[in-house]
């Protein structure tokens, strides 16, 4: 493939939500369904999430969590106990009407068909979040403060009714994890809060390689229902912000509407503090976007589905044999070495197909490093070793058993690689802002990146700016030491108001 050419079409910086479509259907990742809005996640896409579920499946149970498992169909009345909660997800709700199909077969035709019958009494609905059902399972479980805190993890799928569905990022039905906790006390729940904040913030870097802002939503971009939400914002390479997982406090509004009350230590009856926080398959879209290149997928190391592949390469027939036999016994010893605690992922590909269609392949699924192996290879011991973190072209020729006690520490090489790359990309795309003036000159920008503005205004006044630029406020950043260097951190003069405020805000445009 020439220099000039790309494995995929459009660039990134011809069409990046094309390109975003392409590099998904050139890794085989997933694919729309017959149901509108909804997705198929194929092998390697789903090998993806399976091992984002299985890694922070171990940090929830290491801080205390337990799985469960819940309804996915609500009764109607659960929803409409909390109002507020209600309403922000009313317009994305699928409602469950009936309980038996019945043929009628139509005579003009001949066909036949499937008509709903038996209506229910009280409609469901199709989860959108399970707030309301587990608030009503806490309320059974929980009678004393001995009960508490109550901390439960459910991985499930959600349904929100999608108008513009895109894979990963926004479909109808999606996989997720949801936890929900309960405590005796407002400072318990937000500390719970604020803990699983930072679980996210490490798993994404130190698992993910993307770098996030972890703040605080402003009031109109609060979960419905909750006091205080918390966030971690990462930046994809069109510069746009992606809502990467969020961690609520919901005080005692749900506890109040759905009576997860318990008796107190002085044995007055009390209602329960409860959190709830949340990821979904949008990580992987967050992934897709925040490293892959016009050559496909780019996946960091802890979540590849294959962390190394090896290709024989077999031009005579005589030799085919014993050039798998020495792939086969490579892949059997370097399954034995360790990378962040987990046996190596190796695969060997021993299709019938030619050498550049194999390696193009493993291109743009994104794994992490290529081996191939010839007859000259067996004879000089030495081995051709590529990393997708650099150029396609990029080789080297280890040792075969230098390239063994190296293996782990070259994956660990390229997660860093990554992480730098992304930060340095997010660092100098977030622009310090202090006027009105140069806020609305920025906007018209094509991809412009993020804005730091100092910030007193109302959640209206919060709501015209985000309607006029089509942007938001995407967090309050928690502390200084989350931003990059240099952005100013000291209080300055509100860009709308001219207040005087402490507070500074960074905004966006988001998927």
């Amino acid at each position: 493939m020439s220099a000039e050419k790309t494995a995929i079409t459009p660039t990134r910086a011809q069409d990046f939500p094309e390109w975003y479509q392409q590099v998904i259907k050139a890794a085989d990742l997933a694919e729309n369904s017959e149901t509108r809005g909804c997705m198929v996640i194929k092998p390697w896409g789903y090998g993806i999430w399976e091992l984002i579920q299985q890694q922070l499946d171990r940090m929830f149970k290491a801080t205390g969590h337990q799985n469960a498992y819940f309804p996915l169909l609500i009764p109607l009345s659960y929803l409409e106990k909390e109002a507020e909660h209600a309403e922000g997800f009313a317009t994305e709700c699928a409602v469950v009407t009936h309980h038996r199909l019945e043929a009628v077969k139509d005579e003009a035709t001949g066909k036949t068909r499937m008509i709903p019958t038996g209506e229910l009494a009280e409609p469901y609905v199709i989860r959108p979040t399970s707030e309301t059902i587990i608030g009503a399972a806490f309320a059974r479980w929980i009678e004393s403060y001995r009960d508490l805190p109550l901390l439960i993890n459910q991985w499930a799928n959600v349904m929100r009714w999608e108008m513009r569905p895109r894979l990963f990022l926004r479909t109808a039905e999606f996989l997720w994890q949801e936890g929900h906790t309960a405590h005796e006390t407002r400072d318990e729940a937000i500390e719970e809060t604020r803990k699983m904040h930072m679980v996210y913030e490490e798993f994404l870097r130190d698992h993910l390689a993307i770098p996030v802002i972890p703040g605080e939503k402003t009031e109109n971009e609060r979960f419905p229902g909750a006091e205080i939400t918390l966030t971690v914002e990462a930046m994809v390479q069109d510069r746009k912000a992606i809502q990467a997982g969020t961690s609520h406090y919901l005080g005692q509004n749900f506890s109040k509407a759905q009576n997860i009350c318990f008796a107190g230590r002085d044995g007055s009856v009390q209602h329960a503090h409860t959190t709830s926080w949340g990821v979904s398959t949008r990580m992987i879209g967050t992934l897709i976007m925040a490293h892959s290149d016009d050559d496909g997928l780019v996946l960091p190391p802890r979540v590849a589905t294959q962390q190394i592949v090896i290709l024989p390469i077999t031009p005579k027939e005589d030799t085919k044999a014993e050039v798998i036999a020495s792939c086969q016994a490579l892949a059997e010893t370097l399954r034995h070495q360790t990378f962040r605690g987990e046996p190596l992922r190796v695969h060997v590909d021993t299709r019938d197909l030619g050498g550049g269609v194999k390696k193009w392949e493993w291109i743009k699924k994104g794994v992490p490093i290529r081996i191939e192996i010839g007859p000259r290879d067996i004879e000089t011991r030495k081995i051709c070793v590529q990393r997708r973190d650099e150029p396609v072209a990029s080789k080297e020729f280890p040792v075969k058993e230098d390239f063994i006690r190296r293996a782990a520490d070259m994956l660990g090489e390229i997660h860093q690689n990554l992480l730098q790359k992304a930060t340095e990309f997010r660092d100098s795309n977030i622009t310090s802002c202090e006027s009105l003036e140069d806020f609305n000159a920025h906007w018209s920008k094509e991809n412009p990146g993020w804005l730091f503005t100092p910030w007193a205004g109302t959640p209206e006044e919060e709501e015209e700016l985000s309607k006029r630029h089509k942007i938001t406020i995407r967090c309050i950043p928690i502390s200084p030491e989350v931003l990059p260097a240099g952005l100013p951190i000291a209080p300055g003069t509100c860009i709308l108001t001219g207040k005087p405020t402490a507070t500074r805000a960074l905004w966006g445009r988001s998927y």
